[in-house]
């Protein structure tokens, strides 16, 4: 049966929202990092650009990176932010959450666990909804990451991005984002950990229209066999703490050390989306190497999500 839509649900008309990557297309993402790289370069030319608008800013995750850049972003560009943290329909249901805040602000950015918190909020919110970060994607960090190679190696398309470790939603999005943008993305994780089946059945068919390669394995080497820049992220991300030390067993082969780095091109970069346990899935000696753009990656989060507002807004 087919649901229908309640007659008091606010119209999306005139709101685009941002819940994953695929909600922007490729060209947007393309015009997205020129318009980031505009602002890198004269910051104070957009400083009045969201003067007199007001972003809510939902956080169930603890977020250093994301919340600072946001706050810094929205303030730098002319506007003001509010904020709650803790689970966001502990008291009422998400589409009066999403209606109360739409009479107050002019975006909503949230960072949840489930998906589907992003998505109701989108349903019912008149403003646009981002999504900061959830366990499926994290679209505001591949923005990010796309602007960083983009700055490092010159160009995207027919390079070659290899990501080690677990098919969680950091390789959802970097492996969309990639595959639409020409770049060659190759993924290692252990087996059982692979991507979600239905986002890498995306990323395959974008991949084929842009004429991008998409390789998923199990064999680390494989992966980074001609690489231009080596990525990984945590072996366990927020929610899964009990399952850390099990995963640190599983993910061990898997760790980028100065030997995994060296299989890949000479002189490719390494990136992480931050935090990282050190000694896990990456060495000391590897995010301090001069081939680490970790923070380089970090500060893009700024530039980035400004582009996003000034484009959404």
């Amino acid at each position: 049966m087919i649901a229908t839509v309640p007659s008091n649900r606010i119209s999306k008309a005139a709101a685009p929202d941002f819940t994953q990557d695929l909600d922007l297309t490729a060209d947007e993402v393309r015009y997205l990092l020129e318009l980031a790289l505009a602002v890198k370069r004269d910051a104070p030319r957009h400083a009045r650009a969201l003067e007199g608008r007001s972003i809510a800013l939902l956080f169930e995750k603890p977020s250093l990176r994301t919340r600072l850049t946001f706050e810094l972003a929205i303030r730098e560009l002319g506007g003001s932010s509010v904020g709650t943290e803790g689970k966001i329909d502990a008291r009422e249901p998400l589409r009066d959450v999403a209606r109360n805040l739409a009479r107050w602000v002019d975006g909503i950015v949230v960072r949840t666990f489930g998906q589907t918190v992003i998505d109701e909020l989108a349903l019912w919110s008149s403003v646009p909804v981002i999504n900061a970060l959830s366990d499926s994607f994290h679209p505001c960090q591949a923005l990010a990451d796309m602007l960083t190679l983009q700055e490092k190696l010159g160009g995207l398309r027919g390079m070659t991005l290899a990501f080690a470790g677990d098919g969680n939603n950091m390789a959802h999005s970097l492996m969309l984002s990639s595959a639409r943008l020409g770049m060659n993305f190759a993924l290692a994780t252990p087996p059982g950990f692979g991507p979600d089946p239905a986002v890498a059945a995306q990323a395959e068919s974008l991949a084929a229209a842009s004429g991008a390669r998409l390789s998923i394995t199990t064999n680390l080497e494989e992966a980074l066999t001609g690489a231009n820049a080596v990525y990984t992220d945590v072996w366990a991300s927020m929610g899964q703490e009990d399952e850390a030390a099990a995963r640190h067993k599983i993910f061990a082969p898997y760790q980028i050390d100065e030997r995994a780095l060296s299989i890949a091109q000479p002189g490719a970069i390494f990136m992480h989306c931050l935090p990282a346990k050190r000694g896990l899935e990456v060495t000391d000696a590897v995010m301090e190497s001069p081939q680490s753009v970790v923070f380089d990656q970090a500060e893009n989060r700024l530039h980035a999500q400004k582009a996003l507002l000034l484009m959404m807004l």
